[in-house]
């Protein structure tokens, strides 16, 4: 399986494929020394993050990082470097977990929709390839100690009943998003150039009850 964001799967014994995703190089900001400031009597000490995983935003907005457990991935066949979409893509599959399910969607193809389902059965990992100068995914820019790219393992579940294509979750799209409905902040339309996307359980039951909705 391969994505515009640089997923990339490869054939494993026992329906396991490996996803990979990639893209060019972040724009790294270099970090600035602050000035040190004396602490003036009677003033409390500082309180530490209770987070300590807590992002930037998180830490300036106060909201935590939503948590998803559904996920669609598409399959591509050729690959878009595209700066800060495939860091995104990336960092969903580093939050898969084992016994999640995901769509196998068909993308960039005469009819893209969704046409199986496949659950996650090994969690992010090092991508080797990276690493390897004669690979189409080798970057230079990634370290050994500090690897940039990770992928994860597959399994395929089983076909959908039918084939759900994306003009039809478009017109659920469209409906929702004016009157409200599972669909209405569905990533596949807001943003729709990421190759990982996050589902919530709303999303994903809602999806898969159309597999019965004759057309």
């Amino acid at each position: 399986m391969s994505s515009p964001q640089r997923k990339r799967a490869k054939s494993e014994p026992a329906d396991v494929q490996k996803v990979a995703d990639k893209t060019s190089k972040p724009l790294k900001v270099p970090e600035e020394k602050m000035p040190t400031k004396k602490k003036a009597k009677g003033t409390a000490p500082r309180r530490k993050s209770s987070t300590k995983a807590s992002t930037i935003e998180e830490e300036r907005t106060g909201t935590q990082k939503n948590v998803y457990t559904y996920w669609l991935m598409k399959s591509e066949p050729e690959s878009r470097l595209e700066n800060g979409v495939d860091m995104k893509a990336r960092n969903f599959m580093k939050d898969m977990k084992i016994g999640q399910e995901a769509f196998f969607y068909h993308s960039n193809c005469k009819e893209p929709g969704i046409a199986g389902i496949m659950k996650i059965v090994k969690e992010a990992y090092v991508d080797h390839t990276q690493f390897a100068k004669k690979d189409a995914h080798y970057d230079p820019t990634s370290q050994q100690e500090n690897p940039k790219w990770f992928m994860v393992d597959v399994q395929f579940v089983r076909m959908t009943k039918r084939f759900i294509s994306l003009a039809e979750l478009k017109r659920y799209y469209q409906e929702q998003a004016a009157t409200g409905g599972p669909l209405k902040n569905i990533a596949l339309f807001t943003r729709s150039r990421l190759s990982v996307q996050p589902l919530t359980k709303e999303e994903y039951e809602f999806i898969l009850s159309l597999e019965d909705v004759k057309t």
